[in-house]
């Protein structure tokens, strides 16, 4: 059978404290910190982006069934009403949408 020989005395593994710091290892360090502040940012700009668009959805099915329910009362069938009604809408709930979003911001405190 082979002989083993006893571990030769290897040097300790380098960690911060034996190295001196430099100008490339604290942004290194900063690297990592802004790169988790990016993922938490990300998460919170996505939710804030799926809010918004409830919010819009929310606004343009409201004003769908308004739509819908002219049409039911026998009105709004010509070719320009029609048209009206569906630019009205469209642009009627992206209007409504940033206002209820302003409106919140500056009933929750706003700028401060």
């Amino acid at each position: 059978m082979a002989e083993t020989k006893a571990p030769a005395e290897r040097p300790l593994s380098p960690h911060l404290f034996i190295y001196k710091p430099t100008l490339t290892m604290t942004m290194s360090i900063v690297h990592r910190i802004t790169g988790a502040g990016l993922y938490f940012g990300t998460l919170l700009l996505a939710w804030w982006l799926i809010l918004f668009g409830y919010t819009w959805a929310l606004m343009h099915h409201m004003l769908g069934g308004i739509r819908h329910l002219i049409w039911d009362t026998g009105r709004g069938f010509g070719p320009h009403e029609r048209e009206w009604l569906t630019v009205a809408s469209l642009v009627g709930s992206i209007s409504l949408t940033v206002v209820i979003w302003i409106v919140g911001y500056l009933f929750m405190g706003g700028p401060r």
